[in-house]
């Protein structure tokens, strides 16, 4: 029995801020065959692809990104904020709404003979998805695929990632933001 796993998201209107569509994982991963199945899911559209690491965004890339690296049986890689991991890091600006933000990881964490494939749970603008590719891609590694539970397709962010030569796929589609 396949789940419908759309049914499973939350949509809490006007959150962060009025206009806005708050699509809620919470209560995804909180259904156990639901979390299993998504992913599952993700897991399975990147078996064979050589994949050698999953790297996951902070913080809900996490719960997905782990979960797929254990079904793939290899590394996990956390991209995270600024400051958060011990030992050198190698890091990567992006443009946030006002302002600049930066994700790190470990600078010895991957190379040229690794293939990494970037998860997290919602692509929308793909600012920070766009952020880690290229910060992923600075240590030689191989990034093109990334696999979403969610994607927002009016925000083009699954598109800006297209073109830069990652094949992108989404478990759930929400029109609108």
């Amino acid at each position: 029995m396949t789940i419908e796993l759309k049914a499973l998201v939350r949509t809490i209107p006007d959150y962060p801020k009025k206009g806005i569509l708050f699509r809620d994982i919470t209560t995804l991963i909180e259904h156990p065959e639901g979390f299993k199945e998504s992913v599952e899911r993700m897991a399975s559209a990147c078996r064979g692809l050589g994949i050698t690491h999953v790297a996951g965004i902070e913080a809900r890339g996490f719960i997905f990104g782990a979960g797929v690296a254990i079904s793939l049986g290899v590394g996990f890689v956390p991209v995270r904020k600024s400051g958060k991991l011990p030992g050198e890091t190698i890091g990567q600006n992006y443009a946030l709404e006002y302002g600049v933000d930066t994700i790190e990881i470990h600078a010895d964490v991957v190379g040229p003979d690794d293939k990494v494939l970037l998860v997290d749970d919602l692509i929308a603008t793909g600012g920070t998805a766009h952020a880690a590719v290229n910060l992923l891609r600075r240590t030689g590694a191989t990034v093109d695929h990334a696999a979403f539970v969610i994607d927002l397709p009016d925000l083009h962010g699954a598109d800006k990632l297209r073109a830069e030569n990652v094949d992108v796929s989404a478990l759930i589609s929400f029109e609108g933001h």
